[in-house]
């Protein structure tokens, strides 16, 4: 079975606990970075976070769109 990642709407990346049981998550340098066991992650998408990669709700802090809701606000204003 595939793993899934849901794209949270101008939200973060959803993993579920039994996906991200089958995940393995590595830094740019190679290195493994530890997942909580048995439960559901986030993965940051607005770049705001002080938890990277992982998600800590700054994205509705500051304001964070996701590229579709971005490109639709700019078409309406066109």
């Amino acid at each position: 079975m595939p793993l899934t990642i849901t794209i949270a709407n101008n939200g973060p990346l959803k993993i579920s606990a039994e996906d991200a049981a089958q995940l393995e998550l590595r830094d740019h340098e190679g290195n493994l970075i530890p997942l909580p066991e048995g439960k559901n992650i986030s993965l940051c998408r607005c770049g705001a976070s002080t938890r990277k990669p992982f998600c800590d709700g700054q994205h509705s802090k500051i304001g964070f769109i996701g590229a579709n809701a971005a490109r639709e606000a700019a078409d309406a204003q066109a």
